[in-house]
């Protein structure tokens, strides 16, 4: 039997390759190959599904990057950062998934405040890693990082991840200094 998070990590590979419309229960039954009674083993509904798959995307690639960047024990700064971008650019394709959760974002108010929140959140934690390293105006540099991720899923054809790698690395290199205490 699949579990939640099986059908959630499932709703997230419809939502990156075709779109929140075509997440659907049909279609996640026959791509899990289960029945409707096992999505509703898990889910009162559509609505609760979509509530609780927009719970797992901040979890897993804001909520879960963070906590993975931030481990470890007196890691640098500098190492948090690179921690996190071997998480951004080595998880599939986290581009497409961006970019649907953004177009689903457009015309969903939940989506939205989800969008708004995971942003705010990501902005915020390069920020803090930005000033850390000793980088002058973190916010700014904070939503240039980010920019280059949304941006970057709207190319076509997309960056590769080694492509993605090489623009991040391009734009922290002339700011790199030494970390404060």
């Amino acid at each position: 039997m699949a579990t939640e998070r099986d059908w959630l990590d499932e709703g997230l590979a419809v939502l990156a390759e075709q779109g929140i419309p075509s997440v659907t229960i049909e279609v996640l039954c026959e791509r899990l190959g289960l029945t409707k009674g096992s999505f509703y083993h898990h889910f009162r509904g559509m609505a609760a599904y979509r509530a609780a798959l927009l719970e797992h995307f901040e979890t897993r690639f804001t909520t879960e990057f963070i906590d993975i960047a931030e481990s470890g024990a007196g890691a640098s700064a500098g190492t948090r950062m690179e921690r996190l971008l071997d998480l951004v650019t080595g998880k599939g394709d986290t581009a497409g998934l961006e970019t649907a959760v953004r177009a689903w974002a457009q015309q969903d108010p939940l989506a939205r405040a989800v969008q708004e929140r995971v942003d705010r959140r990501r902005i915020d934690y390069l920020g803090t890693l930005w000033r850390r390293r000793g980088g002058e105006e973190p916010e700014t540099m904070a939503r240039l990082l980010y920019l280059i991720l949304v941006g970057a899923g709207h190319l076509v054809p997309s960056l590769t991840m080694s492509e993605l790698r090489e623009v991040y690395e391009l734009a922290v290199r002339p700011y790199a200094r030494e970390e404060r205490s």
